[in-house]
């Protein structure tokens, strides 16, 4: 006969207790292997995609030595060296080298002296290679600033290999590689550069930090004084904006719209006005025709000899041209006030300092006032600027630009201001002289009146009549 031992409740439960415990680190145990082994796979995969082929082998024997060069035809030299762990480390390591040189025969290749005229020409070739494979970036490229510099034979419009380097091009956007030259838009925008350092947005850290492809994209890169992109960039962060302004700034939506950030962001910046040439049934700028420079033409012949800037009868003249060539519509201008250089444009500081008094451009003889132009979209996106003299802007030719931001005394076009005093003068004149002639001819009518109710043959005299009633008429 077996005997069955109980155990107390409290041990029972220790054991149940330690039961539970030994299968969870059991289970641990297999996760961290499963870790280990994915880890492992991960290293494997890693060193996988970073070997290089056969082929590339056999050319790096040659391109992987330092002092490897080309002779150009302009006399100077062009490096033929390749970093191999660079390379194997790059996006293009899966292409191989006959990817993107697959023009090279490997049998003729070192024998046959190919002529290159220099190292921008050797970029420019090369580019089309970029485009077999990145054809949305091309797209995007193709319809930016920088191909417009290009296409008009500017020697320092950026290529692709002015930022990629195309053996050493990390396959993440994240991957921290030293051996990656950064793409850095201050080779060519220095003293934007040394402003934006400086700047509430260079000095941020952390999320607030930016750089500059967050606010100019990357290959699609537009003329920074081209419509909204910009402002509509500031919004998208600054999102309270139109709210925060409301507590304090009359007429909120139309000082957004005719005022750039800039120009009360950087209170330390110079302002001019910009009066845009628009196209009055559209929200667009007008644009130059591709072939036909008729702005520069017309402004400089307007200008006259000594270029002193456009005046209110030359402004006249351009509008009535461009209007001409509107099919059922006309060209107007919107005022714009901004800042003169890419520099100050990039000096934005701290909220706290912005510009927020009145008088600042609200009053007679205002810097910001002191300086403006007129422009025209180009061909290319980007700005066809003219100098005009300061006087234009109390022309009736630039009524348009205030349309809707009108207050008296607060612009520079003096004419609006006599018409307001005049429909002023004319709004009070007119009913009190309306008025008043209709009491003097009421008191008129009413003698008359009177006069007229005096019959002849009552024996009552009119009261102006001459005759006595002591000699009546025979």
């Amino acid at each position: 006969m077996s005997a069955t031992i109980k155990l107390p409740y409290r041990t029972r439960l220790i054991l149940a207790a330690l039961a539970v415990f030994t299968f969870f680190m059991m289970g641990m145990n297999a996760h961290a292997a499963d870790a280990v082994d994915g880890v492992s796979t991960a290293k494997t995969a890693k060193a996988a995609n970073t070997t290089l082929s056969e082929d590339d082998k056999k050319c790096l024997e040659c391109h992987a030595k330092p002092k490897l060069e080309k002779i150009l035809a302009d006399g100077k030299k062009l490096s033929l060296y390749v970093k191999p762990k660079a390379f194997a480390d790059s996006v293009h390591n899966s292409e191989g080298c006959e990817g993107c040189h697959s023009d090279i025969d490997a049998e003729s290749h070192g024998k046959e002296i190919k002529t290159v005229a220099n190292k921008r020409a050797q970029s420019v070739e090369m580019m089309e290679t970029c485009r077999d494979c990145h054809k949305k970036a091309f797209k995007q490229y193709e319809d930016s600033v920088h191909s417009a510099l290009l296409q008009e034979g500017n020697d320092k419009a950026p290529l692709c290999s002015s930022c990629h380097n195309p053996h050493a091009t990390p396959i993440s956007k994240n991957a921290a590689a030293d051996h990656v030259e950064p793409v850095t838009c201050n080779k060519c925008h220095e003293k934007i550069a040394k402003a934006y350092a400086t700047s509430v947005h260079g000095v941020a850290e952390g999320d607030e930090a930016l750089s500059c492809a967050d606010c100019h994209r990357t290959h699609n890169v537009k003329a920074a004084g081209l419509g909204e992109h910009l402002k509509k960039e500031c919004l998208s962060c600054h999102k309270d904006t139109v709210a925060t302004h409301k507590v304090w700034l009359p007429n909120t939506g139309r000082h957004l719209e005719a005022v750039s950030c800039a120009a009360c962001h950087s209170p330390d910046a110079k302002r001019r006005v910009n009066l845009r040439f628009f196209e009055a049934r559209t929200p667009q700028t007008d644009t130059e025709k591709v072939g036909v420079p008729q702005f520069t033409r017309l402004a400089n012949a307007a200008d006259g000899a000594n270029g002193s800037g456009l005046d209110s009868r030359a402004l006249w003249s351009l509008l009535q041209e461009f209007s001409s060539d509107v099919p059922g519509g006309k060209t107007v201008l919107r005022g714009r006030l901004e800042v003169h250089t890419g520099a100050e444009a990039h000096q934005m500081a701290d909220k706290s300092k912005a510009i927020k008094e009145c008088d600042t451009c609200h009053r007679a003889g205002a810097e910001s006032f002191q300086s403006v132009m007129v422009s025209m979209t180009g061909p290319d996106g980007r700005l066809l600027r003219h100098d005009a003299k300061k006087g234009i802007l109390n022309s009736a030719g630039s009524i348009e630009s205030v349309g809707g931001f009108y207050a008296i005394g607060s612009t520079r076009i003096k004419v609006l201001d006599i018409l307001l005093v005049l429909t002023l003068a004319a709004g009070i004149g007119i009913p009190i002289a309306h008025f008043s002639l209709r009491w003097i001819f009421r008191r008129s009518r009413e003698k008359q009146a009177a006069m007229a109710a005096v019959s002849p043959g009552d024996g009552k005299a009119f009261p102006n009549d001459r005759r006595s009633s002591d000699n009546p008429p025979n």
